[in-house]
């Protein structure tokens, strides 16, 4: 037997705040030191942060990360433990992402990236170059004051590998591994039996699983031990990393760290048998076929062992069932825990939310609740760097703390209900229930004499004051009516976020919290610079079916049981008048549905299609029960509305990103903001193709399914444009 145990761990850096950063790496040494771990792996760019952005542009970054990896090496951190530093590298005139691997106080070698993401919400090539020469290492000159240091001239660069006096080591690093052809496999080839992947992979519903599959596959059949090592938290921006540090041995998970957590350091360690890897890749013929007409990688000798022999006393680790989390709980705790950090992080005082009674805004007050849920939870479990943040956000004096959750969001969150005359009590009695199950300190305001006011100083300049629809109105007038309302509740809600605190004689301001859902974004259902507007937003990410899926589990999981009323009751603005024969429906104001809203969204932008391939494929998607022309006028309804409003993106509240059709124009959808609405050559070519399939237009359905119930053609849309 060759036993090896090996720590890998979870780390929640912050871009650019490097005494933060060295902090937790150094706990995460001594916590694998403690558990005798002889391999330490920790996250990609981890000195620095990986949301370090345009910052790795500036010399400062690069030469600070250096200082903080020569503290780490003059130190006793690496004495007797193989640690794998991630870092940004400058040789000659390229930038690299590299992962920095030490022993005993020495640079064995600096392994820089060759694959670079460079998708979604990632633009690694903006920052770095891609390590192109993969048939040799290069010998490196260090820094002057870090060769003095360490007494330490040059060290190897570029691709390769480690081979120990009784094993071999390799890095790769995060996008490497889904790379068409990654690194492990030739590495595997030529004898290498750990890897270490230092990564920095966000959250995002649904796709943990792909990940760990990777995992499985990069051991499953060419055998060896993955390790896999990730932040965890908001380092700064709209992206929750979401962890889950863990190590695969033959195809088997044997440690899997927490998806989601308030920690600031987790280590995960395994003990395996390096047999086992041999004797699996002994077992498999064409591996051994494979292996023996190989590329030739370049490595570095290191006079070290890693293993120890037989021992009773140092148990296996022994595979795991893989631990995965409902839709719904990834929506609870991963919000949950990236508005924690950055509450923690940005100095304020708590969250301030406008509480419509709604199904967006009272999940993002259920996600609030959540994380009130998760720091006394932590803080129980003895984190003492949670407890000392609660301390000091929630103002608590003479040794007290944080030990029931509704006691500290009353201290921390300020729900407002912003009722007008279109307001139905319903939806006030809902917000102010809900408010009492999470504890919030909560305000029922009336914004009637407010907009009161707007329309006599208009009247008083123009001569005119506008009617609703229903009573009258003109398009124009009702559009305008809405929309003074929704902005007075921007208005009014960042004015209470930065006054109350002093009302009540408390330190800081407030954060307001948006509540606007992807699909609203999707289609710009929402008034520019409304509610939608504010300092951040948990849920602008998250679809409407997803939102109430959260809903009905948080009203038995999390204990806010008013939810289930809250999620079955039909989403409405209740921006207009209600009367016996009209209240108003978002659903009829958009003139689609919101599952029909997560089709085009995932057409649009997982699937890369324009107006006429989405026609094509809703053609055989709703074919049997709409007819080619039905489903022609709903593709150009959606994308109608679509380039109308979506210059609103442009200034869409930063929110946290959860899924892979978020319209969110920062970074992850890149397009123009200003279309011609009318798509004259897209919609001519539709047409044309609705003519060639007429003849199958009688064997078409004209009745609708599920989810595709209401017709587009004709409806006005309250919000469009504006």
């Amino acid at each position: 037997m060759r036993l090896l145990k090996v720590a890998t761990c979870n780390l929640n850096q912050w871009a650019m705040e490097f005494d933060c950063n060295l902090k937790n790496i150094k706990e995460s040494i001594i916590r694998a030191k403690e558990a005798g771990a002889v391999i330490r792996l920790g996250p990609e760019l981890e000195i620095t942060g990986y949301g370090c952005e345009d910052h790795f542009l500036e010399l400062d970054t690069i030469s600070h990360a250096w200082e903080c990896l020569k503290d780490l090496l003059l130190g006793d951190w690496t004495d007797g433990i193989l640690c794998s530093f991630g870092m940004p590298v400058i040789k000659g005139s390229e930038r690299y992402n590299c992962q920095v691997l030490c022993m005993n106080r020495k640079i064995i070698m600096i392994r820089a990236k060759m694959w670079l993401a460079n998708d979604g919400n990632y633009r690694e090539l903006r920052w770095f170059t891609a390590w192109k020469q993969k048939d040799k290492l290069e010998e490196f000159q260090l820094p002057c004051d870090i060769s003095e240091a360490l007494q330490q001239r040059t060290v190897p660069f570029g691709y390769g590998f480690m081979q120990f006096l009784d094993t071999a080591v390799a890095a790769e690093i995060c996008e490497e591994l889904f790379a068409p052809i990654p690194p492990h496999a030739e590495l595997a080839l030529n004898g290498v039996e750990v890897f270490m992947n230092a990564s920095g992979s966000h959250h995002q519903l649904r796709k943990l699983d792909i990940r760990i599959r990777a995992f499985i596959g990069a051991t499953h059949t060419r055998g060896g031990v993955y390790m896999y090592s990730n932040h965890q938290g908001c380092d700064g921006g709209r992206l929750y990393y979401d962890g889950c540090a863990c190590v695969v041995v033959n195809g088997d998970v044997v440690a899997q760290g927490s998806q989601f957590s308030l920690k600031d350091v987790e280590v995960v360690v395994a003990q395996i048998d390096l047999d086992a890897v041999a004797s699996l890749r002994g077992s498999i013929s064409s591996f051994q076929e494979q292996a023996s007409c190989k590329r030739f990688v370049s490595f570095i000798d290191v006079p070290y062992k890693l293993c120890q022999p037989f021992n009773l006393q140092m148990s296996l680790s022994s595979p795991l069932k893989i631990s995965y989390h409902s839709p719904e709980e990834e929506i609870a705790f991963g919000p949950g825990c990236w508005l924690w950090d950055y509450l923690r992080r940005s100095g304020a005082s708590g969250f301030l939310l406008p509480l419509s009674g709604g199904a967006d805004s009272s999940s993002v007050a259920g996600i609030v609740g959540c994380m009130c849920q998760l720091v006394v939870k932590e803080i129980a479990n003895g984190d003492e760097q949670v407890k000392a943040d609660a301390i000091r956000i929630g103002n608590y004096t003479n040794g007290q703390f944080p030990i029931d959750s509704k006691e500290f969001a009353k201290r921390v969150f300020y729900t407002v209900f912003m009722g007008s005359e279109n307001s139905s009590d319903a939806t006030r009695s809902r917000a102010k229930l809900l408010s009492e199950e999470i504890g919030s300190w909560h305000l029922d305001v009336s914004i009637d004499s407010v907009v009161s006011a707007f329309l006599s100083l208009f009247q008083t300049l123009t001569g005119k004051r506008p009617r609703y629809k229903v009573d009258g109105g003109s398009n124009i007038e009702n559009l305008g009516l809405q929309n003074i309302q929704a902005r007075i509740r921007m208005v009014l809600a960042f004015m209470m976020a930065s006054l109350l605190p002093w009302v009540h004689s408390k330190p800081g301001f407030y954060l307001v919290l948006g509540s606007s859902n992807v699909d609203e974004g999707l289609r710009g259902y929402l008034t520019k610079y409304d509610c939608s507007s504010a300092d951040i937003n948990p849920i602008g990410s998250i679809s409407k079916q997803d939102l109430r899926i959260f809903l009905r589990w948080a009203a038995t999981h999390l204990g806010f049981s008013s939810l289930a009323e809250i999620e079955a009751a039909p989403p409405t603005a209740e921006l207009e008048p209600i009367r016996s024969n009209y209240s108003q429906l978002d659903e009829v104001d958009m003139g689609m549905t919101y599952e029909e809203l997560s089709v085009y969204g995932r057409l649009r932008k997982i699937f890369r299609c324009g107006p006429v391939s989405m026609f094509k494929n809703l053609c055989f998607g709703w074919g049997s029960k709409l007819s080619p022309s039905e489903v022609a006028e709903k593709v150009k309804h959606f994308f109608k509305y679509y380039s109308i409003n979506r210059h609103k993106m442009t200034v869409l509240t930063p929110s946290y990103h959860a899924e892979s059709y978020s319209p969110e124009d920062n970074r992850f959808d890149l397009r123009q903001f200003l279309y011609n609405s009318r798509w004259p050559y897209q919609f001519r070519k539709i047409d044309e193709l609705v003519k060639e399939l007429s003849v199958d237009k009688d064997a078409s359905s004209s009745s609708t399914s599920d989810g595709v119930g209401i017709v587009a053609a004709g409806s006005a849309d309250p919000k469009a444009g504006l």
